[in-house]
């Protein structure tokens, strides 16, 4: 299934989109119609993401039934979960850091280092040794889950940046509270899957950073943290590890890239997580920015930027397209 958030008439409800992409089944509403009276489950996306199983279960059999659609081109379409219980964000990709390293400490023997890893391996590069950490455990920080937009929101650039950056990603919410969860059943945990689109003030970023904490401003602003089309339950993804991810800026790609290069799994950064932490229907993990041999993925690699006006389109192969317009 693809769920949505979505409003209508002023009210947020959640609903299925139907496959061909252009109507919404209202789950509550249909639920109203089919039993008479309504569903906890379908209050919002966290009690549906609360209800794990038994909520996709009833989600499909009111599916099956339903009679009340509203078209999607008329209504206004929020994040799958408007306000996360919590976001965290991961570099899963190993490229991504390699090529960041490069960009902002090599700098002009970046290239030479480039050579070092087509050599000798990634691991053996300067970049590689300078970043041993990343090998040996997951690395995420946590972002502002109040400023979470959803597809064709627009995007407010911070004042205080020159280099607004977008990331190319995607990530899983969390359907199931637990605590020191094996890698081995992770799996268990994630509730759906959405494109995520990490935007970044890149200068502010690395400011930040130079003082060893953060990143801070240069992620937390308004409308920053961009999720959606929808939210896409397991069962319709398959193989995670296998999805072409591809960015456009105003239809030109400038980024591919596929989820098949990434170094650190879902299931490994839930089994960090939870280390002597409970994990909690609605947080989120993100994926980091998908960089590989296809291409590199955010605009820091590129050596380009974003200005006022640019739409930014992500795609992942089974979930779909999350727009945003700069302003």
């Amino acid at each position: 299934m693809k769920l949505v958030t979505f409003l209508q008439n002023g009210a947020s409800n959640i609903g299925a989109v139907t496959n061909d992409e252009t109507t919404i089944a209202p789950l509550q509403e249909n639920h109203r119609a089919q039993r008479g009276g309504d569903a906890p489950e379908f209050v919002d996306m966290l009690s549906f993401l609360r209800g794990d199983v038994t909520s996709r279960a009833l989600a499909k059999t009111v599916l099956e039934e339903a009679t009340v659609h509203v078209p999607l081109r008329e209504v206004t379409r929020l994040s799958p979960v408007p306000r996360p219980e919590s976001i965290r964000d991961f570099m899963a990709f190993e490229q991504h850091i390699l090529n960041c390293i490069r960009k902002v400490g090599l700098k002009k023997i970046g290239a030479v280092d480039t050579f070092i890893e087509k050599c000798f391996g990634a691991r053996r590069s300067i970049a590689g040794r300078l970043n041993r950490v990343w090998y040996e455990q997951p690395i995420y920080y946590k972002g502002n889950r109040f400023s979470v937009v959803g597809d064709g929101a627009t995007v407010r650039c911070p004042k205080y940046t020159e280099q607004l950056d977008f990331e190319l990603e995607l990530g899983v919410f969390i359907c199931k509270e637990g605590r020191d969860i094996p890698k081995e059943k992770a799996s268990e945990y994630i509730g759906g899957y959405t494109v995520f689109n990490d935007f970044s003030a890149r200068d502010v970023q690395l400011k930040e950073q130079a003082g060893r904490l953060g990143p801070a401003k240069g992620k937390d602003f308004d409308t920053g943290n961009a999720l959606g089309p929808w939210l896409v339950t397991p069962d319709e993804i398959g193989d995670p590890y296998n999805l072409t991810m591809t960015a456009s800026v105003n239809e030109e790609q400038w980024s591919k890239g596929n989820t098949r290069e990434m170094y650190w799994t879902f299931e490994d950064m839930i089994s960090h997580v939870s280390k002597s932490e409970t994990l909690y229907p609605g947080e989120f993990i993100g994926s980091g920015t998908c960089s590989g041999s296809e291409g590199m993925g955010c605009g820091l690699e590129l050596g380009r930027r974003l200005s006022p006006g640019d739409n930014v389109t992500l795609f992942v192969e089974k979930i779909g397209s999350l727009t945003n317009t700069i302003v």
